[in-house]
């Protein structure tokens, strides 16, 4: 083993080329990058829960709505609805559907896939979801209305087509440039809305090979339509289809993020056409789903996608980028290194030391430390061994202000950051990150067993950040 000191030289050195990760703040305080993979906090310095989401730009503000998630369950728990000017500061506006007392939305339901569109003909925003029993094998595509974009939204019922509802699962929505919409369904099905949204004008030809979780997005006349395959909640290499008419002919293209990545260990949910001056750019949005606990441990991928003639592509992981220019972030903020000395273990044996990193596999076992400045970060190892960290923050009086589940599980290792923490009031305060031992692990449709073997949990630094 080499010298704990040189190793923490090395690391040290690499940390604050690193700090790109954690983000720049402008001199007004507002901040402009997007942290992929960590947990993003709204200006309440709450987690942002809002999965397999979507986003509508209404005037000068961005809405995200997505799954309100429940750390203990996957029952439906709302569809929530934030807003932002920028796309990196996120306002909590309210539930906008709330779970019903009846009906397909009702208790022990499920609801997923949320997907909003602004209808140009009425001035009405639709909202479509795929909802189901616990068991996924009640599944329709329900709709609702709203006459605001923040809701509240009423359910008018599912959508038909011929007469019946469509009973399918996976789902996701496409607006044209001329304001036309459609519906698209897992396995290729796509429905041409009517011009008020709330019915099927025509069921288009089938697009053969597609997978689940279906994103449309269009340029230069080409239409672009990414999937994902069928792994529940396990990640895998999302691949792309394109054609010049929206009815086809489709050609079934490979991966857009480099094979083997599991497009970046996360699942296509949106594409949002960000605009850039006279360009729009592909912002891809995936979910890092982190079954049981997706609350608080699931957490997000947006990149901005590359387009050329027919290929779609994210041809390198950005761990943190500028919303102003489109570009990876580069170190605007001064991180601190905290010194081993303000580390303490307990129990001593339940943590180790292996090469400048801090392991422990012992439920219960707590990593304490303390730190000055308005907030806490730490890097991490993730791999198929690991599992859930309990991550609290204490005042200097002792009170826990701050308390959630990081996840160390990924099927391809990775190395980055891990947590960063709401903004705090400058002062004294106390970090612990304690092994839960428990681990994402479930079961599919199919029967097989997806998630982690173990309950490791990995840490190589932690900073502070006045």
């Amino acid at each position: 083993m080499k010298n704990f000191s040189d190793v923490r030289n090395l690391l040290l050195v690499v940390l604050l080329l690193f700090t790109n990760v954690v983000g720049s703040v402008s001199a007004n305080g507002s901040k402009t990058i997007i942290r992929n993979g960590i947990p993003w906090f709204d200006t309440d310095g709450k987690i942002v829960n809002a999965h397999g989401a979507c986003i509508v730009r209404d005037g000068h503000r961005y809405y995200l709505f997505g799954e309100y998630k429940s750390d203990e369950r996957n029952a439906f728990s709302g569809f929530s609805c934030y807003s932002s000017p920028d796309l990196v500061n996120w306002k909590f506006e309210c539930i906008a559907l709330d779970v019903q007392k009846d009906g397909m939305l009702g208790p022990n339901r499920v609801g997923e896939r949320v997907k909003v569109m602004h209808c140009p003909s009425t001035g009405e925003y639709v909202m479509f979801f795929h909802a189901d029993n616990l068991n996924y094998k009640d599944p329709y595509i329900g709709m609702a209305t709203s006459d605001k974009i923040d809701g509240e939204y009423k359910i008018q019922g599912p959508l038909m087509y011929d007469g019946k509802p469509i009973k399918r699962w996976d789902m996701g929505t496409f607006q044209d440039t001329d304001g036309q919409g459609y519906v698209l369904i897992h396995h290729g099905d796509i429905y041409r809305l009517s011009s008020d949204y709330h019915t099927v004008e025509a069921k288009l030809p089938n697009i053969s090979g597609m997978g689940e979780s279906p994103a449309m997005f269009k340029k230069n006349g080409i239409y672009f339509l990414l999937t994902s395959k069928l792994t529940s909640w396990e990640k895998n290499d999302n691949y792309y289809f394109t054609a010049p008419d929206i009815e086809g002919p489709w050609s079934q293209h490979g991966t857009f993020c480099p094979e083997g990545t599991l497009t970046f260990t996360s699942q296509s949910t949106f594409v949002f056409p960000l605009i850039k001056g006279k360009d729009t750019i592909p912002m891809f949005m995936g979910d890092r789903w982190s079954f049981p606990h997706q609350a608080s441990a699931a957490t997000y991928i947006w990149m901005p996608a590359r387009i050329e003639g027919t290929t779609f592509s994210i041809p390198e992981f950005w761990s943190a980028w500028d919303v102003r220019t489109i570009q990876p972030a580069n170190p605007t903020a001064e991180a601190t290194l905290i010194s081993d000395q303000d580390i303490s273990k307990f129990p001593a044996v339940a943590w180790i030391q292996e090469e400048g990193q801090w392991v422990s596999t012992s439920k219960g076992s707590a990593l304490k430390l303390s730190f000055k400045g308005r907030q806490v970060a730490f890097t991490g190892t993730t791999n198929r061994h690991s599992g859930y960290a309990r991550v609290n923050i204490y005042d200097n009086k002792g009170k826990r202000i701050y308390s959630s589940l990081v996840d160390f599980y990924s099927m391809v290792p990775n190395h980055g950051l891990r947590f960063l923490s709401p903004l705090l009031k400058q002062g004294s305060y106390t970090l612990e990150v304690v092994n839960e031992a428990d681990s994402p692990q479930w079961t599919g449709k199919s029967k097989r067993i997806f998630g982690s073997d173990g309950t490791r949990i990995t840490i190589d630094r932690l900073l502070s950040f006045k």
